[in-house]
């Protein structure tokens, strides 16, 4: 059960509330492996859940830009509790490929249901009546300490297939322990010979090329490729921006008539204008991700979230390098960033190799 926001609150409104309750309980994230239950159910009566459901079935849609700001938001007292604010979302959008007969069956009390997903194909499917049975390990599933549902990705008959799974049918095998990001508990889902009927599966091809043929909302007809990087981008830069103050006030109380010597104002107003320039091209990419994209903007969509990523690395890296003995103690809040920013840069739809390749094409096309 979670509490519900007052009605009539915006995403960006009770963003703040959890960036807030994320920044109280960031340190025991960190420490524990896993989001403080608290900040996980204000990551859901905020409206995380709801995001990617759609609104005939009660949920908010699929706006790109303000789920954006709301991640930075967020990610600004604690990048785990943002990437869990993310992986709600998002596994609600990938939900909405199911035939209506699932999707209904999954937001049958409500379009606030955390769902976590598996991208990547693993485990086995056998061909029964009605469905497939399920065999299999999927690694690296966020926000899956709290999920009621599970989307695991499979072959079928040597498709990628999306097969929703109820949480009473899969177990949680403790597998998360990492350098960074660690109060995403993403572990491990084991099943072991669970049934998903053919109405919770969708083709993963679909989801990825933004075919949807259940839903008409623009939102559900745009690519991964076009929509998402930018918004895997945003948990990171939030942490750098929230780092940013923290950094700029510990410098300032060292010195002796509060203005730090002119190298220190150098790395303050060269990260801070690095954030800017990170945020200015997320923003720009998520507001093209609302417009139906032609192959020109999903590249430079795509490109600019990896720009965007790399930014915030070089950022936060000169804050913790400039920072002093005191902000590398592990749990020092920089210190925190620093780690996070590097795991959640790592992602492969921000890898800036792949994302440049796809933005080259348009300027040097095959033959």
């Amino acid at each position: 059960m979670h509490d519900q926001m007052p009605p009539g609150t915006t995403l960006a409104v009770a963003a703040k509330k959890v960036a807030d309750l994320a920044a109280e309980h960031a340190a025991e994230a960190d420490k524990r492996r896993r989001l403080a239950p608290e900040v996980a159910s204000a990551l859901v009566s905020a409206g995380f859940a709801r995001h990617g459901v759609p609104e005939a079935l009660g949920g908010a849609g699929s706006s790109f830009p303000e789920l954006l700001r709301a991640l930075i938001t967020v990610g600004g007292g604690c990048a785990s509790a943002s990437w869990c604010g993310l992986s709600l979302a998002s596994s609600g959008r990938i939900a909405a490929f199911l035939p209506p007969r699932g999707q209904e069956e999954i937001w049958r009390d409500g379009p606030d249901v955390p769902i976590a997903a598996a991208l990547p194909p693993a485990g086995a499917a056998t061909r029964v009546d009605g469905g497939w049975q399920l065999t299999g390990r999927w690694a690296f599933v966020s926000a899956i300490d709290f999920a009621e549902w599970v989307l695991v990705c499979v072959l079928t008959d040597g498709r990628p297939t999306f097969c929703a799974v109820p949480k009473r049918d899969f177990t949680v095998e403790d597998t998360w322990f990492t350098v960074g990001m660690r109060g995403t508990g993403s572990r491990t889902v084991v099943l072991d010979g669970a049934f998903v009927p053919d109405h919770l599966t969708c083709a993963q091809p679909a989801v990825v090329a933004g075919r949807n043929d259940h839903v008409t909302d623009p939102a559900y007809q745009v690519s991964v490729l076009g929509s998402m990087p930018p918004l895997f981008a945003a948990p990171a830069l939030g942490a750098a921006l929230g780092a940013l103050p923290v950094w700029a006030d510990a410098i300032g109380r060292k010195s002796k008539d509060g203005r730090p010597a002119p190298r220190y104002q150098e790395v303050l107003a060269q990260t801070a204008a690095e954030l800017d320039s990170a945020r200015l091209l997320v923003e720009r990419a998520s507001e093209t991700a609302g417009d139906l994209p032609g192959e020109a903007d999903i590249a430079r969509t795509a490109r600019d979230a990896s720009m965007a990523a790399e930014l915030t690395r070089v950022a936060i890296e000169r804050l913790f390098s400039t920072g002093g003995t005191s902000m590398q103690v592990e749990g020092h809040p920089v210190e925190r960033a620093w780690r996070d920013v590097h795991c959640a840069v790592a992602h492969t739809l921000l890898k800036i190799d792949v994302n440049s390749a796809h933005f080259a094409k348009l300027a040097w096309p095959a033959g």
